[in-house]
């Protein structure tokens, strides 16, 4: 029963974590970000689209992806289920099934159920996040930053090494989604905002 249970909310969050909020969004608009701008459905690239309302709308909801699933499982079952469904949700944001496999790059999400698991850890990433996006003004950069941050932070507080991997694992995925902006900050050709 509790193998049954575990697998239904795993796929929960999967799914959860494909709504497609920044294509709704820009649909609201009258934008698509899987084919304007960097083509990303991220709320960094709808908040260049549409302006930071609508950026604000896909950051929140896409948060909300991975907080609420992971919320529930802590609730119902304990921090082992929360961060599978986490790293569920993140997978289902950056390799939607409903969407050949084409996602967003997962940040929010991630930092959602992150925050969500430990509220200390992710209050520090998002910190971090808003200085180096305003000191540095290229949001990857923050990305990438809160991306290694997470599981160092987590070590450093006391969490376990198992939630520690979970961590790394989760920062593993946002790091492969964003080669792109790492190329692009290499060549100094990444764009601002």
């Amino acid at each position: 029963m509790l193998v049954i249970r575990a697998v239904v909310f795993v796929v929960a969050a999967y799914l959860i974590g494909t709504f497609p909020t920044a294509q709704i969004v820009g649909s609201r608009i009258g934008r698509d970000p899987t084919k304007e701008g960097s083509g990303n459905p991220g709320a960094s690239n709808v908040w260049r689209l549409g302006g930071r309302r609508a950026g604000i709308i896909v950051a929140v909801v896409d948060g909300l992806k991975g907080a609420v699933p992971v919320l529930i499982a802590l609730a119902l079952s304990g921090r082992p289920l929360a961060h599978a469904v986490w790293v569920a949700a993140v997978i289902g944001h950056v390799w939607p099934v409903t969407r050949r496999l084409r996602g967003g790059k997962g940040v929010a999400t991630a930092g959602g159920g992150g925050l969500a698991i430990s509220p200390l850890v992710g209050l520090g990433c998002a910190a971090l996040f808003l200085v180096v996006v305003k000191t540095g003004r290229v949001a990857a950069l923050g990305s990438l930053s809160i991306a290694i941050a997470y599981p160092i932070l987590s070590a450093a507080v006391g969490r376990p090494a198992w939630e520690v991997g979970v961590g790394a694992l989760v920062a593993a995925i946002l790091v492969v989604r964003h080669q792109s902006n790492i190329r692009r900050m290499i060549g100094h050709s990444e764009v601002p905002g």
